[in-house]
């Protein structure tokens, strides 16, 4: 009993040291997400890696936390994944419409974090394609853009007044390109409609030709089956005229020569 009793407490503390362990490993990444990085960066991606082994191994834990704690870290981890594979796109249009899909975690990893960190990652990403495509709009520098939307990011819970407006106009940069995106993807959806229709057009008059095509064949199939037997019975009436001509013929010769014999008989040669 004894040996059952610590084989169950060294479980669970095996679980409660990998239920750390991925704690400390979340607050890292999470970290990593809030800081701009080079394209080149690899740790952010192996890191998420690591989180989906080790929340794959604290899922089989026998002694594993609450169901809505493992539910909070896999929509925690899932956020930084598809961070990531937002980031991979190439446009920053397609960036800001994947990052509008991401759903970052609901409460704090650690006891320091006021707000859930992965909330401000989704909000400086959000700025930051915001700070993109107005660059690409305007022509002006991204990195400046950047710069510029992520302060106003990281002093979005200040308590000034300038830290509650700065909150307020990035709200309001934001709905603005909310709006903007919808009203393109309307346009989209009205463009495939468009197309859709011009597309069935096409296929009716293409569906019409193809009947019309097909109504001359069978004509000229038609027509052709008359030209041949009409060349069939002209060829019979010409073989039909030929014979009777050579039987009048013969007839006529076979005349002659009776008539010829008939002849002699009665004009004997002089003698």
């Amino acid at each position: 009993m004894a040996r059952g009793a610590e084989g169950s407490s060294g479980a669970a503390m095996a679980a409660t040291r990998l239920e750390l362990n991925l704690m400390r490993l979340l607050s890292r990444c999470e970290a990593l997400a809030a800081e701009r990085r080079d394209p080149e960066e690899w740790r952010l991606e192996k890191y998420v890696a690591a989180l989906e082994d080790m929340l794959r191994e604290l899922k089989k834990q026998s002694s594993k936390p609450a169901p809505e704690l493992l539910n909070e870290y896999s929509r925690k981890v899932d956020f930084l994944k598809g961070l990531l594979e937002a980031e991979k796109l190439p446009s920053s249009t397609e960036k800001a419409l994947a990052n509008q899909f991401l759903a970052p975690g609901r409460t704090p990893t650690t006891a320091k974090e006021r707000t859930p960190a992965t909330k401000t990652v989704h909000l400086q990403t959000k700025a930051r394609c915001t700070g993109q495509m107005r660059s690409e709009l305007l022509g002006t520098d991204p990195l400046a853009a950047d710069d510029s939307e992520e302060l106003t990011i990281r002093k979005r819970k200040g308590l000034t007044p300038d830290e509650k407006q700065s909150a307020v106009e990035l709200d309001a940069v934001l709905q603005h390109h909310q709006d903007m995106q919808e009203k393109l993807a309307e346009e989209m959806l009205s463009l495939a409609r468009s197309l859709k229709n011009n597309t069935l057009a096409a296929q009716n008059v293409i569906k019409q030709d193809n009947q019309t095509l097909s109504h001359s064949l069978r004509m000229a199939d038609q027509n052709f089956e008359k030209l041949k037997d009409e060349s069939d019975r002209l060829e019979q009436h010409a073989k039909k005229s030929v014979n009777w001509l050579l039987w009048i013929m013969l007839i006529v010769v076979c005349f002659i020569f009776i008539s010829m014999i008939l002849f002699i008989r009665i004009f004997p040669k002089l003698k």
